[in-house]
């Protein structure tokens, strides 16, 4: 079981009125999704980051800060920091060699696995907050983004700036790479991998490939160890993944157009929703059935969005910050976490 932590410090601010983060919203006299905390980082000022994630049964948020070289790991149900987990390059002249990058809970292992910008994956057990394990995939780049088969045990993680980019499956229990899956027709690396516990296959996001200039989702099969379809999209360039209900995947799409829907079953693209685009890390909370859109690109300029996962409709959205390109929700209170740079952690909810 996770060990109980004392949390190092405590910074949830409410925000005033009229702040930066006042919703957008085609009706603003309804309760509307807003920030309601700012968790403050200590250590160096988090301007360079990446993804983040929360673990359902511990209310754990993880981020992954360049900025201090680690993963940050926060109490997610009182927006507490508590500690980081220092080791990984940081920023390093350019995105592609820095980390940490991908983050993942294993939490059957009460582990944190975390892409790194050598080619490395770190593996982190969280009763001792320190690195136990790195392990090489080989590359020359950075190991990005980064999913976890809770059925086979496999961790997927991609090499997006390699050439060409490729996936690595990583065996949890003997911590062995297993295979290498190279991706020779992606023109534009690879982004956001998600397993789906009903088809037990990952799905990857490909920005790109020589075939379909708007990219397209890659299904690979764990236990064939081989990449066994690719649905093709159109105007969308891939970027975050989220597996929400009915078998439908959110496409963060980083075209300005618009994010996207698609059946995991067929690769039918079931819904376009133009509201909001231009996005990175995507995120699906069971606990309110909306989808979280972190749009740092989006037209109008950056925002949250938010999405009925059941009816695939847009709700709203908040307005947020420079490269907030970051998000994750927790499940139990449903409240939303987006990093800010130069600020902290921004805490979300109507």
């Amino acid at each position: 079981m996770k060990m109980k932590r004392v949390p190092l410090v405590v910074a949830a601010a409410l925000v005033l009125a009229g702040s930066s983060a006042t919703p957008v919203s085609a009706d603003n006299s309804a309760a509307t999704y807003h920030q309601i905390a700012l968790i403050t980082v200590p250590g160096a000022p988090l301007t360079r980051f990446d993804i983040s994630f929360v673990e359902r049964s511990s209310q754990t948020y993880y981020l992954a800060d360049r900025s201090n070289k680690a993963v940050d790991i926060f109490d997610a149900s009182s927006n507490t920091f508590e500690t980081r987990v220092a080791g990984f390059v940081g920023f390093n002249l350019d995105n592609d060699h820095s980390g940490p990058n991908g983050v993942v809970a294993v939490h059957d292992r009460d582990e944190v696995w975390a892409g790194d910008g050598n080619s490395t994956v770190k593996v982190i057990d969280l009763r001792t907050d320190s690195i136990v394990k790195t392990i090489s995939t080989g590359g020359t780049a950075r190991a990005d983004e980064i999913a976890y088969d809770q059925k086979d045990k496999l961790i997927l993680v991609a090499n997006d700036a390699d050439t060409p980019p490729f996936a690595t499956l990583i065996d949890t229990q003997s911590r062995a790479v297993v295979a290498r899956i190279d991706f020779n027709d992606a023109t534009a690396g690879l982004e956001q991998p998600v397993w789906d516990p009903e088809t037990h296959l990952f799905y990857l996001s490909v920005p790109e490939t020589a075939a379909d200039p708007g990219g397209a989702v890659a299904v690979i099969d764990p236990r064939t160890r081989s990449r066994v379809a690719l649905f093709p999209v159109q105007n969308c360039g891939p970027a975050g993944l989220a597996l929400g209900p009915k078998q439908h995947l959110l496409l963060g799409c980083g075209d300005p157009t618009a994010v996207q829907v698609m059946d995991a079953r067929t690769g039918d693209v079931i819904a376009s929703i133009a509201q909001v685009s231009g996005a990175d890390e995507v995120w699906y909370n069971p606990g309110d059935k909306h989808y979280y859109v972190a749009a740092r690109n989006n037209p109008s300029g950056p925002v949250l969005g938010v999405i009925d996962a059941m009816t695939d409709t847009w709700i709203q959205n908040v307005k947020t910050g420079a490269n907030a390109h970051s998000v994750a929700a927790n499940p139990i209170n449903d409240e939303i976490f987006v990093p800010l740079s130069g600020m902290g952690i921004g805490v979300y909810h109507r």
